[in-house]
């Protein structure tokens, strides 16, 4: 298959782009509701909630990535990425995973994990459990575990 790669924008909303580094994982999910553009997909990630947009517009588009509109319909209500590059006008992903299953378009899930503001608290119903290197690993068969330099992130 083809590698897809996709860019992260609008991040100097949210977070900015400093913490971002190579091999950390995203979690890209779409937002049909959105007023300002049908195939938008929101980037997360676990305990800063919304931290972009991937771009979808040619001003904003680096490299050989596909915009929005072009990934849309080649994912799931979520998918997964992961950082290549962080660039001073966007973060270049790949695509990784074009499908996590717990996301449904338009459903009460995907409204409660929908925050404007991206600094909500840590929920454990919307990010999974956080676990050290330490934690046993037994208690998460078949979980999702993200890796991030010296972090990790479990996705039940």
């Amino acid at each position: 298959m083809k590698s897809i790669y996709f860019t992260i924008t609008g991040t100097n909303h949210y977070h900015g782009l400093d913490f971002f580094a190579p091999k950390m994982k995203v979690r890209l999910v779409k937002e049909p509701e959105n007023k300002y553009d049908k195939e938008a997909i929101r980037v997360e990630l676990p305990g800063l909630g919304k931290v972009g947009y991937v771009a979808n517009s040619t001003g904003t588009v680096l490299g050989e990535s596909f915009s929005a509109g072009r990934l849309y319909d080649r994912i799931g209500d979520a998918a997964e990425g992961s950082v290549l590059y962080k660039l001073r006008n966007g973060v270049l992903c790949i695509l990784t995973k074009n499908d996590v299953p717990g996301y449904s378009s338009g459903s009460a899930a995907q409204a409660s994990r929908s925050s404007s503001s991206g600094n909500d608290e840590y929920p454990e119903e919307k990010y999974g459990r956080v676990e050290d290197h330490a934690t046993d690993r037994g208690e998460n068969p078949g979980g999702l575990v993200v890796e991030v330099p010296d972090i990790e992130f479990v996705f039940e």
